[in-house]
């Protein structure tokens, strides 16, 4: 089980019967699982618990999951989501990808998989350490007025830190991991995402669009993150800012 048991996990989904499987299954793994049915109930336990993710089913009563996401983010809350969704649909996987959400599974779904997607997202994840492991941090990377703290998941544009979501981050990471190399939309997809979303290349373009909001100067004449027509994005050090 290794160190699953540090991680406590929120289950929100209005079926019964799916809250018992998932909760079964992750706690199976060693996760602590905690619950919610509606998602007023789970933004109450998200504003006075700690989580280390969140799986949001997307049809909820009172508030629904891409209500219960943008709340989260409104709110600074880092932690990563994993939503479910009965509907196959690209512009709901997108959507909720827009809000903030970091990975997206479709019912029915293997439990396995689900189990599996979880693990796979906590170990991306490094939540933000003490002061002394930032003072003696020395795998920054400095790229024109951006400085990223690999290890601390963390990105500052002069001293201005940045609020990016996970898959921001990982995304911006790989990107400035290839500097000056011209990367396809396919490339991003399985080193970011690790699994192929065929056909889902728009899930990049939202990312990338996110990320230039966040760093760029000026969104409309981007000078980190270039478009190359026909191919996908390149990540380049500004020649002046």
């Amino acid at each position: 089980m290794g160190d699953t048991m540090s991680h406590k996990l929120l289950v929100v989904d209005d079926e019964e019967s799916i809250i018992t499987l998932i909760s079964y299954n992750l706690g199976q793994s060693g996760y602590e699982v905690d619950t919610a049915m509606d998602g007023q109930s789970a933004m109450e336990k998200i504003k006075t618990n700690s989580y280390d993710l969140i799986v949001l089913d997307l049809m909820l009563p009172e508030m629904d999951g891409l209500e219960v996401c943008r709340e989260i983010r409104q709110e600074k809350i880092k932690v990563p989501i994993l939503m479910l969704t009965a509907k196959d649909e690209e512009f709901d996987k997108v959507l909720g990808l827009e809000l903030g959400a970091d990975d997206y599974m479709t019912k029915p779904f293997s439990p396995r998989e689900l189990v599996a997607r979880v693990k796979a997202i906590l170990r991306r994840i490094h939540y933000a350490p003490g002061e002394e492991d930032i003072a003696h941090d020395d795998s920054r990377m400095v790229i024109g007025h951006l400085t990223i703290y690999p290890e601390n998941y963390e990105v500052f544009v002069n001293e201005d830190q940045l609020e990016l979501t996970p898959k921001e981050f990982e995304l911006l990471l790989y990107l400035s991991n290839n500097k000056g190399r011209v990367m396809t939309r396919d490339q991003l997809l399985n080193a970011v995402w690790h699994y192929e979303f065929v056909g889902d290349t728009r899930i990049v373009d939202v990312h990338i669009s996110h990320l230039r909001e966040k760093i760029e100067p000026n969104t409309k004449k981007p000078v980190y993150i270039k478009t190359v027509r026909g191919l996908g994005y390149k990540f380049e050090e500004p020649a002046s800012l």
